[in-house]
């Protein structure tokens, strides 16, 4: 009876364990929070051959609003390389979830001073995540990192450029490494993040 007791214990314990964190996989780190997908996976409409990766979309213009109230600024960016797509992160602080317009364009142009950004690739994804505000306003201290963010060689991303803000809108570019390749949008939590899969 006691054993029995204590197999059913060891049994409960590893499974608490195992759901006390997941892995993130941006450049290898393991976080110390579930991470929670809030939005809506991508549909995947054939399951991926064996031992190939799941498709992470289409490169249709992907859209969502925010929520009512939001206003986040971007804290840090990043990349990752997973197996079968690369990864774009945008680390968000302040308040609510961000709303977002990310889509193809032929040319990077910036808003406000309606200037040509350059941006290394063969094509670029142009990222705009709503619900944005001013520093000051979120209460966040904004990213000040690199400018462009330098994905590892080989992938599908290749870059990416800026976070500035207008209008309640921050606007970035990724230069990817070629035109169509699908991509999906998710918001991740715990921290807040914007994330970009682009399939390789």
């Amino acid at each position: 009876m006691m054993r029995a007791r204590s197999a059913v214990l060891t049994a409960i314990a590893a499974v608490v364990v195992a759901g006390c964190s997941t892995p993130d996989g941006e450049n290898g780190s393991v976080p110390t929070v579930t991470e929670t997908v809030t939005s809506t996976p991508p549909a995947e409409t054939t399951a991926a051959a064996p031992g190939a990766a799941a498709s992470k979309g289409d490169a249709d213009p992907k859209t969502a609003p925010p929520a009512q109230g939001a206003r986040l600024t971007v804290m840090d960016i990043r990349t990752g390389v997973h197996d079968g797509f690369d990864r774009v992160v945008y680390e968000l602080g302040g308040r609510g979830m961000p709303g977002w317009r990310v889509s193809y364009v032929d040319q990077a142009i910036q808003d406000g001073s309606g200037l040509p950004v350059d941006v290394a690739g063969s094509a670029i994804l142009e990222v705009q995540i709503e619900g944005s505000a001013y520093p000051f306003d979120s209460g966040v201290e904004p990213y000040d990192g690199p400018d462009p963010v330098r994905a590892q060689p080989g992938g599908s991303v290749v870059e990416v450029r800026g976070a500035l803000v207008f209008e309640g809108v921050t606007q970035s570019f990724i230069g990817v490494s070629g035109p169509g390749l699908p991509f999906s949008v998710d918001v991740l939590t715990n921290p807040t993040r914007l994330v970009i899969d682009v399939e390789r």
